[in-house]
């Protein structure tokens, strides 16, 4: 960060990744007034590459290797992400400097002729790229058919509109800070359908050693969606898992805010078995928390689940 109070914050350029970074500057803006926010929208490998899913083109750091690399150079300061895009390992020399109050984590299902998964047709076709929500789905309704389908949210909804597909999921996060949480029908809980890492929390990086930029990003981080990101993330790490492994974790405070519980799963892609774990911890301590659950869904799973999904 410069003396004249200048802070470029980096970004997709995205409608649901500019109003994230909108957000960011903010609220970074009520907590110093003498702070100028300046956004840099980065384009970035994923948001090129649409006609292909994440897990043939190298995974979901496709979305944060160029900010990444922006960031290395200097030429922005802090890089605003959705966590569940950024990868367990950070570049030397960047960390993790803030998580925002977390938005509600969970998917919804939009579909034209039913209000759950249980009511759709037999054999109906369900659209996701998402790994996650295709074992999920395929778990619970085998005789479903999952395809592939990328873009935003206008870009599923109109496919499902014209009947390419008979549903699909979006993250209940994205569609309301879009503003169209009126678009919301049929949210699936944590128990039907266990959410991606991070889903619904804004993270902000910077580079380690800026401490001007560091001391502005630690007053608008939330401490609680901190804990509970970070619990999730450590369990990620612990399982190591290749772009084509479904994982799904979700950590909560408790009703007093002193622990966490975190669920988590692994699935093989095509829902014909996943492994599930659970525990809690206290609130100080997530990433203990999340190291725990990462074992007990390693030894569940045992290492040929993990070697076959590597090489897939």
């Amino acid at each position: 960060m410069t003396e004249s109070q200048l802070l470029r914050l980096g970004t997709r350029g995205s409608p649901l990744a500019l109003i994230q970074a909108e957000e960011v500057r903010d609220r970074l803006s009520t907590a110093n007034p003498a702070l100028t926010v300046e956004i840099v929208v980065i384009k970035t490998t994923g948001d090129r590459v649409q006609d292909r899913p994440l897990s043939e083109i190298g995974g979901k750091g496709l979305f944060t290797k160029e900010i990444d690399l922006a960031l290395e150079r200097g030429e922005i300061d802090a890089a605003a992400h959705s966590m569940k895009d950024v990868p367990t390992w950070l570049p030397e020399g960047q960390c993790l400097a803030a998580i925002l109050p977390r938005e509600d984590p969970r998917d919804a299902l939009f579909a034209n002729s039913a209000g759950s998964l249980g009511e759709l047709p037999h054999g109906a076709v369900v659209g996701t790229t998402s790994l996650r929500r295709q074992a999920i789905v395929k778990l619970a309704r085998p005789d479903l058919t999952v395809v592939s389908i990328r873009g935003n949210v206008e870009t599923r909804l109109r496919k499902l509109a014209e009947g390419q597909v008979q549903a699909t999921l979006l993250a209940v996060a994205g569609l309301k800070r879009l503003g169209q949480a009126g678009l919301l029908r049929c949210i699936l809980e944590p128990e039907e359908m266990l959410p991606a890492v991070g889903q619904g929390a804004i993270g902000v990086t910077a580079r380690a050693d800026d401490e001007p930029t560091l001391a502005n990003l630690a007053k608008i981080s939330d401490e609680s969606s901190f804990a509970r990101v970070a619990a999730e993330r450590a369990c990620l790490d612990v399982l190591d898992g290749s772009c084509h492994t479904p994982i799904a974790g979700l950590a909560e405070l408790s009703g007093d805010g002193a622990s966490l519980r975190l669920r988590a799963l692994v699935a093989w892609p095509d829902g014909r078995q996943a492994y599930h774990a659970e525990d809690s911890g206290p609130v100080e301590a997530p990433e203990a928390l999340g190291r725990a659950v990462g074992q007990a869904l390693r030894d569940q799973a045992g290492p040929a689940f993990f070697e076959a999904l590597a090489g897939s």
